[in-house]
């Protein structure tokens, strides 16, 4: 849609970006005016230089008659034996060049058209000549109103032929796409994500450096902590057989800057955590982290509510209305999953009361008995409904079966359910299922059981999976913040309490005296910014207390000397007078993919890795030197032959 965007934005008028206005292009009418065009903030930026005097996307009909010089890349060339024509391409759009052979020009035309034939995909060209009006338009093109009759052409660099087409709708895998990333991001599609990603963080900067935050950096080579994901480590040459960590996260620092009276502070920093990858998780990403002192609950969301309302009236001209409170607990009960998409209904329904008693053995011995509701698939065929059989006990869902019923009719006299389980359950059972989930003629009734939150959290990832099916997920924006999450969680394999979200969550006032006697139970001043069902961002409010630190170390299993060696320098500075203080950090790469309406962040980030974790276009991770490794006072167990990447 190179065409089709405001010019130097990248965005789409398609994609749902605010439309353009009538100054987006700026185009000139002298032959010696300059290219220049507006940003999505209205000042104009200068792009002549000394190869062209215009950009591939800025021409417009005011500028017939002007000669121009532009430069770029060959999206297409085609011969017509009269002429033909190059489609040249930049960041900012396409121009039309034509070239005329003898019959319509001079001997001078005939060389140049001959040149012109030999021109491959990709080629780097500097063009000059005069711009005249299309006879026939291009309205999918920004410059589909003009051409430029090329009176001088000079190929700067010829290119192979790219190993995919260079176009919207791809003929590349993945896998070819991230191995020539610099051709990838010569895709409009790519190009326009990176630079949607620039105007978020632009509006970022702007918006917190309007309301006294201070852009502080946090350092890269930290101190490895037990807590959280794997940390990526990094051998001390210096500090023989010691090792830095990458940081997680800056938590500490930013709670250090703090203390030291910064009040508010930010950073658009890279993040980094050795786990398990997918579309949306990278091992290196890159978050919004701010911190601010002297605040409560409310202060943090009011101002990072703002900030998120900010980017979607400025980046897609959409007015969020203020976003709803949710608690954990509401959100489990009626949702199953803490990042629920309110975009649609299919809210759970525990029939745990309705569903026991019926010598249904999984049902009378279960805790809890959830049902949910689909809409419109009571008339799948069986084999549609036992492929869904298979998909709630794979590893999407993780239910340990599924019970469904299929409402056919629910008219007064002529009730008729049909059911997985109806050795068990009689119409007038499984009509009062259908009431409670308020189910209606042709949908589908799916029924789960277990331990609640484990049966809950089956629920959950089946109503995502259900909504997006059936399109119900790809359509608007929805936003709200989960509230009031459990301070700790118990961990089965270890028999101990782990913090849910990190070991500086300060619990809820009117909780701490459940710290003492029922820690399970203790709230979290914690928050999570959700949108579209997916976890944006999140935060706390911190303990300031060096005694409820203590405290909280010691009941996530840490003695005093452990405590010590790995926060000692966190403790030490709450002895010297720390404020009550929060924060918030939300994902910059998951907020593009939102925004920009992706499906992989991946696509908003310049050179991502795949889901093993390599850079396939660099290389990365590589083999070290036994020099290298000595030098490091390190070894591997791993022989060379077998740490190569497979082909």
């Amino acid at each position: 849609n190179y065409a089709t965007g405001p010019v130097g934005t990248g965005l789409s008028e398609t994609s749902g970006a605010p439309a353009p206005s009538s100054g987006s292009a700026a185009p000139s009418t002298s032959a010696g005016a300059s290219s220049a065009s507006s940003t999505p903030y209205g000042e104009l930026i200068e792009l002549e230089t000394g190869f062209r005097t215009h950009t591939c996307g800025a021409l417009r009909i005011t500028d017939v008659g002007s000669r121009v010089t532009l430069s770029g890349w060959v999206q297409q060339a085609r011969d017509m034996n009269h002429f033909a024509f190059v489609d040249l391409r930049d960041r900012h759009g396409i121009t039309q060049c034509v070239f005329l052979n003898e019959k319509d020009g001079d001997a001078a035309s005939l060389a140049r058209y001959e040149a012109a034939k030999k021109l491959g995909r990709e080629f780097v060209l500097k063009v000059q000549g005069k711009v005249v009006e299309r006879s026939n338009k291009n309205k999918q093109r920004a410059t589909g109103d003009i051409e430029v009759l090329v009176d001088s052409l000079e190929v700067i660099t010829e290119s192979l032929t790219p190993p995919f087409l260079i176009q919207d709708k791809t003929d590349g895998g993945e896998t070819v796409r991230m191995e020539f990333r610099y051709l990838d991001i010569r895709r409009a599609p790519i190009a326009q994500a990176l630079i949607l990603r620039n105007n978020v963080t632009r509006i970022v900067r702007e918006h917190l450096n309007g309301r006294g935050f201070v852009e502080i950096e946090t350092p890269v080579l930290i101190k490895s902590t037990p807590e959280g994901a794997r940390d990526f480590v990094v051998p001390s040459r210096m500090n023989p057989g010691q090792f830095y960590a990458l940081p997680q996260s800056p938590q500490t620092f930013k709670q250090i800057l703090m203390v030291a009276g910064m009040d508010r502070y930010f950073q658009i920093v890279k993040c980094f955590r050795d786990e398990e990858l997918r579309a949306d998780r990278q091992p290196e990403f890159t978050q919004v982290d701010c911190e601010l002192s002297f605040v409560t609950q409310d202060d943090v969301l009011r101002v990072f509510e703002g900030l998120a309302r900010d980017l979607f009236r400025q980046t897609k001209g959409v007015d969020l209305p203020p976003f709803p409170r949710m608690p954990w607990s509401q959100a489990m009960d009626e949702y199953g999953i803490d990042k629920p998409d309110l975009r649609f209904g299919m809210k759970l329904r525990e029939i745990t009361h309705l569903a026991k008693g019926k010598d249904f053995k999984v049902f009378d011995e279960a805790e809890y008995v959830g049902a949910i509701c689909c809409p419109g698939v009571g008339n799948w065929s069986t084999k549609q409904v036992k492929n869904l059989e298979k998909t709630c006990t794979g590893e999407q869902v993780g239910a340990p079966g599924l019970v469904w019923v299929k409402v056919k009719s629910l008219k007064e006299g002529a009730v008729d359910l049909d059911s997985s389980a109806k050795k068990f359950f009689g119409a007038e059972d499984l009509k009062k299922w259908a009431d409670a989930c308020e189910a209606a003629e042709g949908d589908l009734i799916c029924v789960f059981w277990g331990p609640k939150l484990k049966a809950q959290t089956a629920l959950g990832k089946f109503r995502h999976l259900m909504g997006t099916d059936l399109g119900l997920r790809d359509k608007g924006f929805s936003a709200l913040w989960v509230v009031d999450f459990p301070l700790l969680e118990w961990d089965e394999d270890d028999e101990r309490y782990v913090a849910m979200h990190h070991p500086f969550t300060s619990c809820k006032p009117e909780d701490t005296p459940l710290m003492d006697t029922d820690p399970g139970k203790v709230r979290a001043n914690a928050y999570d910014m959700v949108i579209n069902g997916v976890e944006v961002g999140g935060g706390s409010i911190r303990i300031h207390d060096r005694a409820m630190q203590s405290k909280l170390f010691s009941l996530l299993g840490f003695t005093e000397e452990e405590a010590k060696a790995q926060f000692g320098f966190l403790l030490s500075a709450f002895e010297y007078g720390a404020p009550p203080h929060g924060g918030l950090a939300f994902g910059l790469d998951r907020m593009c993919t939102i925004i920009g309406g992706g499906t992989s962040i991946r696509d908003y980030i310049a050179f991502p890795k795949n889901n093993q974790g390599r850079d396939v276009m660099i290389n990365a991770p590589s083999s070290l030197t036994p020099s290298q490794l000595a030098e490091l006072s390190i070894n591997t167990t791993v022989k060379a032959a077998d740490a190569l990447p497979s082909s």
